[in-house]
This record gives C-alpha cells, structure tokens and sequence, in this order.
C-alpha cells in the first residue's frame, strides 16, 4: 500500500476514535464511502432466517459493526488497511443522530428547498455541527428522541434533500473520497449535534400506517404474538416476528397462525416473502428441539 494511503487510514482512525470519544459509533469506510470491510457471507448460500447483524461474532456487516469502543475501532481498521474514511452510524444512543444532506444535484438547490420547508412549517435550524462534502453539499447533524426512530430517505422532503436515520450512516469529517475531502464548515466542529426541531421532526417521519386489525383464529395467545409482531419498530421486525413464531409453533398453533403474522410483518414493512422464510426458519428450529 502506498505511503500516502497508510497515511489516510492513520489520519481517518484518529479522526473516528476522536468521534468514538464523543459518543459517535463509527465504521471504517473505502474512498467510495462504502464500508471498508467486506461481507463475511458474500459467498453464502441465500440464508432463510433473518439476515446476520453481526451475530456471528465477524467484522463485515456494515453498519451494524459501529462501535464506540476505542479497541474495536482500531481492529475494524486493522481489518481495512485500506480505509480512508469512516463512517458515523445514525440513530443509536446517546445522541441518535439524524443526518440532514443537502446534496448538490444538477437542477436543484437543497439548501433553498430547506429554507422553503422551514418558512413552511415554521421552524428554525439551528447552530449545529456542518460537515462539508467534495461536491459543495452539506450534511446537517441534528439529534432525535430516544424513543423515535427516523427511517432514511432519499428526495422525500424535497429533491436533494435526503435523510440518514436509522440504519444509516454519515461520511465523517476527516475522511478521505474518490472525490475529496470531507471537513467541518469552520465554527461548526466544537459544537455538539443539537436537538432536531419538532416542526421538521415530524417531516421526517412516514406518515402512519393505516391500521387493519389482523383476525388470530388461535385465541387470545395467537392475538398477543401478532400484536407483538404488529408493535415491531424498524430494526426489530424480523426479530420479533421470528420469536413470535418460535411462540406459536412450541404452543402448538404455528401453521394456524401462519398467515395471521404474514399479515403482521406485511404491515410493519417486510416482504411476504422474507415473513414466510422467517416463519419457516422458525418452524425448523423449534422442531428440531422437540
């Protein structure tokens, strides 16, 4: 590796574990500012239970490797001797960061359209830390309530304007790119993320899902695991569709509460198909124990 990349992965683990130290979780990222790290199941097999999140104890899974832990960073990077940059996960504690990039796509000006959302909903940005891109972009940190999750989005708000929630993450000032350098707008790095305006809050949030109350043909039981289902945050669907059928299928009543939690996992955001290979990974497990 040449001197001036080893010189790139030192300086962005020393701009991450700065990060780490202000209770942002990071990632290693490539110059393309995906991360750093490959898949360790690129090469499995399709799996038919929920994808791995990093259970498996290997580094690979995105964003979900995010630590603040200064000797895990530095084995991520170990693991990446080619990293340039990192990446800050949004949406975990303590600040549940939500990202704010205002892109800078031909025809449109993101900034403006913000301005605009702002005089409209009669809210105010605040001083807050801004991170600037190569491409002349912004990326606005906010934080959000503990108890909300934002999902990312992309254009939703206005053209140009896209989030970066949960699940997502924020190229870091101090990472190097295919296209450049990424840095705090001067007067913005001392500040901490600040808390994201009420008003546009709750722009950033998908309107709520019409309710469809689900039939259970098994009972009072049945009804409380598709509840339990029907209450799944992001993050937690698959989770929890996949312990309510483990549920079911010991109790006895997992095929006539099949559909009942198709039903259920459809209408907090998963596929019909990844519900029916949940279910069924749970119905293998839970014969194996009998």
């Amino acid at each position: 590796m040449a001197t001036t990349d080893r010189q790139a992965t030192t300086l962005a683990l020393a701009h991450a574990l700065s990060a780490a130290e202000r209770g942002l979780a990071v990632i290693p990222l490539s110059r393309t500012k995906l991360p750093a790290l490959r898949s360790p199941h690129h090469d499995d097999p399709e799996p038919a239970g929920p994808p791995c999140h990093g259970e498996c104890g290997r580094f690979g899974h995105g964003v979900h490797d995010a630590s603040t832990d200064p000797a895990r960073i530095r084995a991520l990077f170990a693991a990446a001797p080619r990293a340039t940059g990192y990446g800050i996960a949004c949406g975990l504690p303590p600040h549940h960061l939500i990202g704010v990039d205002l892109d800078t796509k031909t025809g449109t000006d993101a900034r403006a359209a913000l301005r605009e959302l702002a005089l409209r909903h009669l809210f105010t940005i605040p001083a807050t830390v801004v991170v600037l891109t190569p491409s002349g972009g912004r990326h606005l940190w906010l934080t959000g309530p503990p108890d909300v999750v934002v999902p990312n989005s992309a254009g939703r708000l206005a053209p140009g304007i896209d989030i970066r929630g949960a699940g997502g993450y924020l190229v870091g000032p101090g990472s190097r790119t295919d296209h450049g350098a990424y840095a705090a707008a001067p007067g913005t790095a001392h500040l901490p993320p600040t808390p994201c305006p009420p008003a546009l809050l709750r722009l950033l949030l998908p309107p709520p899902r019409a309710h469809h109350p689900t039939p259970a043909p098994a009972g009072g039981h049945g009804q409380g695991l598709v509840q339990f289902v029907l209450a799944a945050h992001e993050g937690q669907r698959n989770t929890r569709l996949f312990w309510a059928a483990c549920r079911a299928y010991e109790d006895g009543i997992g095929p006539l509460l099949v559909d009942p939690l198709v039903a259920a996992a459809r209408t907090t955001g998963l596929s019909e198909r990844e519900a029916r290979a949940t279910i069924a990974s749970a119905a293998r497990m839970t014969a194996h124990r009998s």
